[in-house]
């Protein structure tokens, strides 16, 4: 029953976050992406500001001063930098797909920076994932698109991420790392803002639609990927991740009218067996110690 309810809030927020991201695609044509990406990191830290004293959490702690706690803040604003900008830029359905490559990086480093151990059949799954990545970016060939590197980037940025997490102090809650992520983006948003020479524009009426809903959605998002994290077998609801390629080709489909080619498609399939692949040999690997 745990699996199942934890099954179906990860679901939702994939859903969710797909959501978000196809509001961001929509309004990055009336606004900079360093603005969108301000937008985000000031409403994200307004709710956290709020969330931190009823949860009774500290502003501050000198934890934050850790190594990894800061190489963990200094990933989430390149990851978040990029994969947002990726988004204003590229096709959705292509940046969704290579952002689902993360859980391979994550493996990937594991091993290289946290000395886990790794069989042939875990490796052939991570080196099929990259080479579903190679299929959608296609260096070198007709169909290379510049602006898929931004995906490329802020999904390795993500994974360094992650791996952070993982060895981050266990005296700084999941709270507070996520207070001092949005707090973060805001001046690094406006450094970009600095860097681009962008302008600044004022939304119009429809457009406040999108930017309270991104703000809304993105919070719920979060919320609702935190409470399947703490529901059923984590190696079982971490699989339901792959949901928000779906949620991201239909709605790309949909509603911006995407016809990804078959090399893309091609290549997200193989990337989410890869990584289905490389969950399902981790719960094994868990059952047997």
């Amino acid at each position: 029953m745990g699996n199942m309810r934890g099954a179906a809030l990860m679901t939702a927020s994939m859903l969710l976050f797909a959501i978000e991201d196809l509001m961001i695609k929509l309004l990055a044509g009336a606004l900079p992406a360093w603005q969108i990406i301000l937008i985000i990191a000031l409403g994200g830290s307004v709710v956290f500001c709020a969330l931190m004293p009823l949860r009774g959490q500290a502003f501050w702690s000198p934890a934050y001063l850790t190594r990894a706690v800061v190489i963990r803040n200094l990933a989430e604003v390149i990851g978040t930098l990029s994969f947002l900008t990726a988004l204003t830029l590229a096709p959705l359905s292509s940046v969704t797909a290579i952002l689902q490559s993360a859980p391979l990086f994550v493996a990937l480093g594991a091993v290289v920076f946290l000395g886990e151990t790794v069989g042939w059949r875990r490796w052939s799954a991570i080196i099929a994932g990259f080479l579903g990545v190679l299929l959608i970016i296609r260096p070198g060939l007709a169909g290379f698109d510049p602006l898929s590197l931004y995906a490329l980037t802020g999904t390795l940025a993500l994974a360094v991420r992650d791996l952070a997490t993982r060895v981050a102090p266990k005296t700084v809650s999941s709270l507070q790392l996520s207070f001092l992520a949005y707090v973060s983006l805001v001046p690094a948003a406006l450094l970009m803002g600095w860097w681009t020479g962008a302008p600044a524009a004022w939304p119009g009426g429809a457009d406040w639609i999108l930017v309270i809903g991104i703000i809304l959605v993105s919070v719920l998002a979060y919320a609702t990927i935190v409470a399947a994290m703490r529901v059923g077998d984590l190696s079982f609801v971490t699989g339901f991740r792959y949901s928000r390629l779906i949620f991201a080709l239909v709605l790309a489909t949909l509603v911006l009218g995407e016809r990804p080619d078959a090399a893309t498609l091609l290549g997200a399939a193989i990337i989410v067996a890869a990584g289905l692949y490389t969950l399902i040999r981790e719960r094994k690997q868990t059952v047997m110690r």
